[in-house]
């Protein structure tokens, strides 16, 4: 069974920097398509960034140049480096991870930005 378990949030300040990690199970990585996505209250959930097997990634316009999608094959873990955060980057922060057609989700973390 195929499982993603989110941890890394909190409370931080503008401007300021957070990393979430994303542990997954069931499934290696490196051979998986992962994914991190967002909700704000009262909004849809939103694409943040996104690897590939191969290596590339893809990110949100909104995010695009602030963060950074990395993953550790070794730990099997995906990381989202989040640096010159705004307070409109508030939300519950979800990881994925696309296995054989299926969609995986974790229970999500709550970023909150705000002074």
């Amino acid at each position: 069974q195929v499982r993603v378990t989110e941890s890394g949030g909190g409370l931080v300040q503008p401007g300021g920097s957070l990393r979430l990690s994303c542990a997954a199970s069931g499934t290696i990585i490196r051979a998986t398509t992962m994914g991190w996505y967002r909700q704000a209250p009262g909004k849809e959930r939103e694409f943040v960034a996104g690897i590939i097997s191969g290596g590339n990634k893809k990110y949100g316009d909104a995010v695009e140049d602030r963060f950074t999608i990395s993953r550790d094959n070794r730990k099997n873990e995906v990381y989202l480096q989040m640096n010159s955060l705004k307070p409109e980057d508030t939300a519950v922060y979800y990881c994925n991870a696309a296995v054989r057609g299926h969609t995986y989700w974790g229970q999500g973390t709550q970023v909150t930005v705000s002074s």
